[in-house]
């Protein structure tokens, strides 16, 4: 970081003591670096909103003796394979499977496709984390 800029904030007490028990909680070294990783947090959503390109990994976890799921888990993966960028299979136990998929893609694109998956019978979960390719966060 070349070039810090110093500038003040002011805040009514109670959100100022809540604030210093979140940088506690969080173990940052100080304040400025933990703001700093809200702002960026705050950009990031922004970004997703605005439809700019985002990374997303979606964990599914499902019961692969259902009828087809796996196919029909394939089929839906291969209508984003240009996004898609790799795809890890494990198996938890006799039943259930678990399917990390990392994707680049416009935000709405991923979740669109983590609604898509969580929607086929046999998928018991589907979660989604997303972040920012950190092009506009330099």
């Amino acid at each position: 970081m070349s070039d810090l800029v110093r500038f003040s904030v002011s805040v009514e007490r109670p959100l100022y003591e809540q604030f210093e028990e979140l940088v506690e909680k969080s173990e940052y070294t100080n304040r400025s670096e933990y703001l700093r990783d809200l702002i960026r947090d705050r950009l990031v959503r922004e970004e997703w909103a605005a439809g700019a390109e985002a990374i997303g990994t979606i964990t599914l976890v499902y019961n692969h003796h259902l009828r087809q799921v796996s196919e029909r888990i394939t089929k839906i993966q291969h209508h984003h394979h240009r996004q898609i960028l790799a795809v890890t299979h494990v198996h938890l136990d006799d039943d259930l499977c678990v399917e990390a998929i990392l994707i680049k893609a416009p935000a709405e694109v991923i979740r669109h496709l983590t609604n898509e998956l969580q929607r086929e019978k046999g998928v018991i979960h589907a979660g989604l984390t997303m972040s920012t390719t950190g092009k506009h966060l330099h």
